[in-house]
């Protein structure tokens, strides 16, 4: 009889950790007015631009006092925090833009490329750690297991510029980068998916080894573990041992990479972006950072570290729904 699903056990775990997350969000974004504030990068020159080089002293003290850069930086975090809580997340001083725009148009690009990347790393290093752990030592275990851990050291930023190097100049066979061809002007969704394939496959290249390598040893243990012999010597088929027992707890482990990736995930999506020219936030938060844009840099920020919170969040829901004695007391 299966397990009724424990919804007021897990919208407690969610509130706990709702609760928890207010004060890391504010402190995230005081960090980031602070680090800001001592920063060499003018704020001020980089939203006059060119023409800052000849601007008086007088005329760039009064754009800084137009801008609020002259206030401490304890007072211009108060500010963005009290208007961001109304919704308001302010303007881009570089980009002569509302913040929410500018994130708006750009994210559900960064969320396809990065949820595509997720599901492939996750798919195909599930798939083949499984079938490396059945059977430890064999060809496909000495053939992919080094493999793996090549990806696993290499940049995220190096395998991207090798495969445009590979598949787009070389073969020709795929863009190699922006969102759709230069010759057009129309977004359509067979443009976006060839396009998508090299950012996406790299990116899930980089987090595949490690779904892979995890998935390898827990099936790997389990098949060693007692209950497993037990099953084998009653008889049981193979693919049964393997569903019915070895998965069942070889892949727990598994489900604390969900969240843990996440931070990974982020990083890795940035560097991918920036090789692939794809239309993210990697570029606004490049601008961002080097601008010391307080309004646009603060929501990058908390949009991030929300992002790492429900992935952990995300895994702990799982590994608790997966084993029962571990519960939802976290």
């Amino acid at each position: 009889m299966s397990r009724r699903f424990p919804r007021r056990a897990v919208a407690r775990m969610a509130g706990r950790r709702a609760l928890a997350a207010v004060p890391v969000l504010l402190a995230v974004t005081l960090a980031v007015f602070a680090l800001a504030a001592v920063s060499p990068f003018d704020p001020v020159k980089a939203y006059a631009g060119t023409a800052g080089l000849t601007a008086s002293q007088e005329n760039l003290d009064q754009l800084r006092a137009n801008l609020g850069a002259d206030r401490p930086f304890p007072t211009r975090w108060w500010d963005w925090l009290t208007s961001a809580l109304t919704g308001d997340l302010g303007d881009s001083a570089v980009l002569r833009r509302p913040v929410a725009e500018v994130i708006g148009e750009r994210l559900g690009w960064s969320a396809l490329l990065a949820a595509t990347a997720f599901a492939l790393a996750l798919v195909l290093g599930t798939v083949l750690g499984i079938l490396a752990g059945r059977r430890r030592g064999g060809l496909l275990d000495r053939a992919v297991t080094p493999l793996a851990y090549i990806l696993e050291a290499a940049p995220a930023f190096w395998i991207g510029l090798l495969a445009i190097w590979f598949f787009a100049l070389e073969l020709g066979v795929l863009p190699a980068g922006g969102l759709t061809d230069t010759a057009s002007d129309t977004v359509t969704a067979d443009q976006v998916a060839r396009h998508l394939v090299l950012p996406a496959s790299v990116l899930g290249a980089s987090q595949l080894p490690w779904f892979f390598l995890y998935v390898r040893q827990g099936v790997g243990e389990a098949l060693d573990e007692d209950p497993v012999r037990g099953a084998r010597a009653r008889g049981l088929s193979e693919s049964t041992v393997l569903t019915g027992h070895a998965l069942r707890s070889g892949m727990l482990p598994v489900l604390t990479l969900i969240g843990s990736r996440v931070p990974e995930l982020i990083t890795g999506a940035l560097l991918v972006e920036t090789v692939f020219s794809w239309p993210g936030i990697a570029a606004a938060t490049v601008t961002a950072a080097t601008s010391v844009d307080f309004p646009l840099l603060a929501a990058l920020t908390v949009l991030a570290t929300v992002a790492v919170l429900l992935g952990n969040l995300l895994s702990d829901l799982l590994y608790g729904l997966a084993d029962p004695r571990v519960g939802f007391d976290g």
